[in-house]
């Protein structure tokens, strides 16, 4: 088993602006709220777990370090900068967001190592990381390394990512579970979901919490938070969960190779 559970369904905050979609989604049920210095927005996320009722220990909170802020020094100070802006003396899980630039695995992976002895952070996330190079984290890390964090969805089902995430005992957590839209257009989804009644989000939700130690992050906003969120009450048969499975498309949304801060950086499957 990983090193704590980490709830199956999160609250990927991409693009969150306002602290009361923060509210709501708490208020729905959520318990593990997803931000990152990238995306800027990490004082709206601590706004919004200030003015929730939910104790905060009842909230798993993650946040990622920008590849630029990879040095040793450079974590440090903008692990406290977040710390800052969410409101909160310890977050649950602290991401490498992408190892790349600054990222050096003795120096970066020390500065999270002292983070988690000093109580900042409760474990360490990794997130876009093949495998040699999960590797070579494990082999430095002495905190826990709790979650590796990638795109996957039935278009990019991470066959080797997860078995790795089983083999080493952590969460692979899946963000843009739904492909940036392109589940929506697919019919073996839309036929399973028709059967059942529900969204296609649901259904492709529901298919990535049968697969082992794999949590989702989806971003959503008015109607779809609570829509996604019934996703953990579905449950769907092996044959439908086969039939996911054999979705022959495949392609990724996110391409490294057009991202500046990948650059050079060999890929997951």
């Amino acid at each position: 088993m990983p090193q704590y559970e980490l709830p199956r369904l999160g609250f990927g905050t991409v693009g969150v602006t306002d602290p009361s979609t923060i509210v709501t989604a708490l208020e729905t049920g959520y318990r593990h709220v997803d931000t990152a210095q990238w995306y800027e927005n990490e004082d709206v996320v601590g706004r919004g777990l200030e003015r929730s009722e939910v104790p905060r220990e009842d909230v798993t909170i993650a946040t990622k370090v920008l590849p630029r802020n990879l040095g040793a020094e450079d974590v440090k100070r903008t692990a406290a900068e977040s710390l800052d802006r969410l409101g909160v003396e310890t977050v649950d899980l602290l991401y490498v967001h992408w190892p790349t630039n600054a990222y050096d695995p003795e120096e970066t992976l020390g500065a999270f190592d002292e983070l988690y002895d000093e109580g900042k952070i409760r474990g360490v996330g990794l997130s876009n990381f093949t495998p040699a190079l999960l590797d070579e984290a494990r082999e430095r890390l002495t905190a826990p390394l709790v979650a590796h964090q990638v795109e996957m969805h039935p278009f990019l089902p991470q066959t080797e990512l997860r078995a790795y995430a089983r083999r080493h005992d952590h969460h692979l957590v899946a963000y843009s579970p739904l492909a940036q839209g392109e589940v929506f257009g697919d019919p073996v989804l839309q036929a399973v979901a028709d059967d059942h009644g529900v969204s296609v989000a649901q259904v492709t939700l529901a298919w990535l919490f049968e697969k082992e130690n794999v949590c989702a992050i989806p971003k959503a906003s008015g109607d779809h938070i609570r829509d996604n969120y019934g996703s953990l009450a579905l449950k769907l048969s092996e044959e439908e969960c086969r039939r996911i499975d054999d979705i022959e498309e495949e392609f990724r949304t996110v391409d490294p190779s057009e991202e500046e801060r990948v650059d050079g950086v060999p890929w997951a499957e």
